[in-house]
């Protein structure tokens, strides 16, 4: 059998493939899936990878597939795992970790100002993929960044750099890193805060993808990956915020929830209302991404069962004690018939937590000419469509009654989507498979968006 595309979703636990034909008519077909357990920590993700497919070709009831062209997605070998440096931390560095988050980072330190030598020797555990230094508006301060560059080259650490501060830095940085062998490792683009109150974060996201491209192979297990794929391979998170942008430029502002086992990602793609940015205290980039770490339904389940509170969890499900009990102690990555209204439970509280955390709010300040009413953060109110992806969010019965609850608790103080907000869900899950697409095919990626969203 023919087969046009195929991606590879490479996770933590489980690779999926996902399947496409006709990708070079204006028809295209998403046709199948396969999957199989990750096989990074056996030093060879190729063998994940294969049987992934064999898997597919059952589905398929193909003994053969003729795949022209292989595209991938990996949150395998720890993610993208990245430390970030900056100046001001509600400036430079709040920038730098926006443009790090939206490309799919996993964000494993963040320091503002000088490094100290406690925060050198982190990085050096952290044993990060890719380091971004940032620091000072252009043509402003120059002295943090040149330090924290030169403490990090110092380390010949033998990782990617990007550098996105003050560009009347940018030889100096060449310098340092030249004279500690490192230079190959240093990528230079524009300023994420190039003035005050000025974001400037996707020349940074694009480095960011483009050096894990690059760079990918070499972590362990990962060695093998270009074997097989012959295209694009970026971040599972910056696949969606990829599709995420893509769609917005369709449909209209929106939010995409991605919930997984170990985490809940929400992406924001939008300007917000005129209303808002008129009293908006510091900028926002238009696309968004947070993550809560603390927010998965399997391996971080307990937390939000606390969160929750077991008296109201019980009320809720109208269960008893005991019944929670046994759900709990029997918990499954894939739940069944029993387990899943605790687990739809569970993302409600899960999604319901991660928009409060994402979302912007209106506060009152007091001065010399009285209250004046103020907004920070991300102003969500002009949202007109909210997507669901990830395994919950396209697999529970009771998905899109979920996403209609969480936003029917409308709070004045808070800048959220309406009410009225427009509910879609990614019902083949290849949400991130598409984002990856989209690279070369944006306009079938879209159609295929389309088509799984049942529009």
């Amino acid at each position: 059998m023919e087969i046009d595309v195929l991606v590879f979703e490479i996770g933590s636990t489980t690779t999926v493939v996902n399947a496409f034909v006709d990708m070079y008519t204006d028809k295209p077909k998403f046709i199948g899936q396969g999957q199989a357990p990750t096989s990074v920590l056996l030093g060879d993700v190729t063998l994940g990878l294969n049987e992934a497919i064999n898997d597919l070709k059952e589905n398929l009831n193909e003994k053969e597939l003729n795949i022209k062209e292989t595209f991938a997605t990996s949150s395998a070998a720890g993610g993208l795992r990245m430390t970030v440096h900056g100046l001001v931390y509600d400036m430079t560095v709040k920038a730098a970790q926006n443009a790090a988050l939206g490309a799919g980072a996993n964000i494993h330190l963040i320091t503002s100002g000088i490094l100290s030598p406690f925060e050198i020797k982190k990085i050096t555990n952290i044993n990060p993929n890719i380091i971004l230094i940032a620091g000072g508006v252009d043509y402003g301060e120059k002295n943090t960044a040149l330090n924290n560059a030169y403490e990090i080259a110092k380390l010949q650490l033998n990782v990617p750099v990007i550098y996105a501060g003050n560009c009347v830095n940018q030889d100096e940085i060449k310098a340092i890193f030249t004279e500690y062998q490192q230079e190959s490792f240093l990528s230079l683009t524009d300023n994420v805060y190039p003035k005050i109150d000025d974001l400037n974060v996707e020349p940074t996201r694009k480095i960011i993808q483009a050096v894990f491209e690059r760079h990918i192979i070499h972590a362990k297990g990962m060695e093998k990956v270009r074997e097989i794929i012959n295209s694009h391979i970026i971040p599972t998170p910056g696949a969606v915020m990829q599709a995420a942008k893509i769609l917005e430029k369709s449909l209209n502002d929106l939010i995409v929830f991605d919930v997984g086992g170990a985490t809940t990602d929400l992406h924001s793609v939008t300007s917000g209302s005129e209303e808002v940015s008129k009293v908006l205290v510091s900028p926002e980039p238009i696309a968004k991404r947070t993550v809560e770490g603390d927010l998965g339904l399997y391996v971080n389940h307990q937390n939000i069962v606390k969160m929750i509170g077991v008296d109201k969890l019980i009320a809720d499900l109208m269960i008893t004690k005991a019944e929670l009990d046994y759900l709990l102690a029997n918990y499954e990555a894939i739940p069944r018939t029993k387990q899943v209204p605790l687990v739809e439970r569970l993302t409600k509280a899960a999604l319901s937590i991660a928009l409060d955390r994402h979302c912007g709010r209106y506060r009152n300040l007091y001065g010399a000419l009285g209250r004046v009413k103020v907004a920070e953060g991300k102003d969500l109110t002009n949202v007109k469509y909210i997507i669901g992806t990830g395994g919950a969010l396209t697999r529970l019965p009771q998905r899109k009654e979920i996403l209609q609850a969480i936003i029917r608790k409308q709070d004045p103080t808070k800048l959220m989507p309406s009410e009225h907000s427009e509910i879609l869900i990614d019902n083949d899950y290849i949400m991130a498979s598409l984002g990856v697409i989209s690279l070369k095919y944006p306009e079938q990626a879209l159609k295929l968006m389309y088509n799984s969203f049942r529009m």
